[in-house]
C-alpha cells in the first residue's frame, strides 16, 4: 500500500475518481491527507466526508512563503507520503519538494503536452486554445512533475477527437471522462 496525498484546489474530480478506484481495490494505496490552497473547494468537503485529513496551506494562513514550504514539507514527511497527485492544484509546487520526491510527484493536464501546455494553460483556457488552433485532436496527459507549469517527463497521453461541432466547454466535458479513466489507471500503476 502506498501513501498518497493529493493536491487540488478546486472541484477535485480527478481526486473522487482516485478515490473511488482505491474504496474499489482497484489502487493499492491510501489517500492519507488533501491539500488544498482553497479552504472552500469541493475537494476539502468531500475529503471531510470521508475522513480524510486536510490541510491548508495559502497566502492568507501563512504570508511567509518560507513558513508555507516549511509547514508543507514537513507534512508529506510526517504522513510518510509515497506518491503526490496533483488533482486540479493552481499553485506551483516548491523546487525542494519536486527534488525530494523527484518521479514520485504525478500531474494530470487536459490536453496532449507539451502543446497547450504551461503557465496560463489551465481549466477551459487549454479548451478554448484547442478549439482556435483548430487542432484535430486533444486528449489528457499525464506527467511527472518538475520545476515548470506542464513540463516534466510525460507518463501516458490518451487522444480524442475534437469533434467539429465541438466548443470549448463540450471538449472539457469529453477530456475529463478520459481524465478519470487515464489517471487512476497510472496512479495504480506507480502503486
Amino acid at each position: 500500500m502506498k501513501n498518497i496525498a493529493v493536491f487540488s484546489s478546486g472541484g477535485g474530480s480527478n481526486f473522487k475518481s482516485i478515490h473511488r478506484h482505491i474504496q474499489a481495490g482497484e489502487i493499492p494505496g491510501l489517500i492519507i491527507i488533501l491539500i488544498s490552497n482553497n479552504s472552500d473547494s469541493d475537494s476539502i468537503k468531500y475529503a471531510k466526508e470521508y475522513n480524510i485529513p486536510t490541510l491548508i496551506i495559502n497566502k492568507i494562513r501563512y504570508p511567509n512563503p518560507v513558513a508555507r514550504e516549511e509547514l508543507l514539507t514537513e507534512a508529506l514527511i510526517k504522513k510518510n507520503v509515497d506518491l503526490i497527485c496533483l488533482a486540479g492544484y493552481m499553485k506551483l509546487i516548491p523546487q525542494s519538494i519536486v527534488h525530494k520526491y523527484q518521479n514520485r510527484i504525478l500531474n494530470i493536464h487536459p490536453a496532449l503536452l507539451p502543446q497547450f501546455g504551461g503557465k496560463g494553460f489551465y481549466g477551459i483556457k487549454v479548451h478554448e486554445a484547442v478549439i482556435q488552433s483548430g487542432a484535430e485532436v486533444s486528449g489528457v496527459t499525464v506527467h511527472f512533475v518538475d520545476e515548470d507549469y506542464d513540463h516534466g517527463k510525460i507518463i501516458a497521453q490518451k487522444k480524442i477527437k475534437v469533434r467539429p461541432e465541438d466548443t470549448a466547454i463540450t471538449l472539457a466535458e469529453q477530456v475529463l471522462k478520459v481524465e478519470h479513466d487515464l489517471y487512476p489507471k497510472v496512479v495504480k500503476a506507480f502503486c
